[in-house]
């Protein structure tokens, strides 16, 4: 029997075993042999040499837009950015990953038009894989329907989600120390749902025997298995949904029309905003600060990121930085490369 054969034998008993404190354990040792399994299948598919998309990254920031085939993923691209992604009436126009540029509020968005992803994508089905390996490397998926497939969205999500793609999520409170001997050791700081004899069962699917795990949120066996493997990404979303000057929808999703250029201005401020930037100024030894031309970087970027933005050979010269602002204790306090910088920050590199 083949890795996929047994997937599909797992995701059919899973869902056929109703859940309680007596199926606990049997669900938990289920889920992560199921995990397990996917992953084993997505390391044959990498060693198959099968070539990913090529995506160069550029701006500030990447978004990806991710939708069925002909929601209208082209016009929105083409209508954000101005760039010339071909937009045609037949399925699979976009053959290939094209980025355009959304300059908003300083910040430079890459936005990619990515090829049309379909059920099943998370197996393969389409170019499925590719595409997920290129929203896994993004910062913001911005998922796209139109008002006659709004079931596509849920779908989507679900493909992402086996995909290891967790939208809107932070990474679990879960921390595992591994040891050469002395059982399993569970720290909890809140109380938990789950008995311990079912965390064990789940760690043993990993063949994780002696270890000290540290526990520090309610996590669901879902939340256990990301905090054990730790090769998930979280990315925050948008969920937005086109065309709507043909039929305006009653869905919890922000309302747009590419052609007609209803709500771009609002797509691009929700954009700018989940991307959640910081503005830096940077002060040059002995010379005044560039108050009018910030510096826009992501949130929990670090003064090794700005050298590394303006310049790689600035990681290479790095003596030290100091640092004026809310980040620090006090202005002027000498900081290595690792030091997180905080909205409005001044910073004086020295190499």
């Amino acid at each position: 029997m083949d890795i996929e054969e047994q997937i599909r034998q797992l995701e059919e008993e899973i869902k056929n075993t109703p859940y309680n404190k007596a199926t606990e354990r049997h669900i938990g040792r289920l889920k992560a042999k199921l995990s397990r399994l996917r992953e084993g299948a997505e390391k044959q598919v990498r060693k198959s040499g099968k070539p990913a998309f090529a995506i160069k990254k550029e701006g500030d920031a990447t978004a990806v837009i991710v939708g069925f085939p002909s929601v209208g993923k082209s016009s929105l691209l083409n209508a954000l950015t101005g760039a010339k992604s071909e937009v045609g009436v037949y399925d699979f126009t976009t053959l290939k990953p094209v980025p355009g540029m959304l300059e908003y509020n300083g910040a430079r968005i890459q936005i990619i038009d990515l090829p049309g992803i379909v059920e099943g994508a998370s197996k393969g089905k389409g170019r499925g894989r590719e595409i997920i390996s290129a929203v896994r490397s993004s910062d913001l998926v911005i998922i796209l329907a139109d008002p006659f497939n709004l079931h596509s969205i849920d779908v989507i999500k679900k493909e992402l989600y086996t995909g290891g793609i967790r939208l809107d999520q932070k990474p679990p409170g879960v921390y595992v120390k591994k040891r050469d001997r002395g059982g399993i050791k569970i720290t909890s700081t809140v109380p938990l749902s789950l008995d311990e004899k079912t965390i064990v069962e789940v760690l043993r699917e990993y063949r994780i025997h002696n270890a000290e795990v540290l526990i520090r949120e309610d996590v669901t066996i879902e939340r256990l298995i990301d905090g054990i493997l730790r090769n998930r990404v979280y990315i925050p979303s948008i969920v937005a949904v086109n065309k709507v000057d043909l039929y305006k929808p009653q869905v919890d999703a922000l309302l747009v029309s590419a052609e007609k250029r209803i709500n771009l201005d609002l797509l691009a401020r929700k954009i700018y905003e989940k991307l959640d930037f910081i503005r830096v100024y940077l002060k040059p030894p002995g010379e005044k600060a560039n108050l009018d031309e910030p510096m826009v970087v992501r949130r929990g970027s670090t003064v090794g990121d700005v050298c590394r933005k303006l310049h790689r050979g600035m990681l290479e010269s790095f003596r030290y930085a100091r640092v004026r602002g809310s980040s620090v204790k006090f202005n002027g306090q000498r900081v290595g490369m690792d030091h997180v910088l905080h909205d409005g920050d001044i910073l004086t590199i020295y190499s």
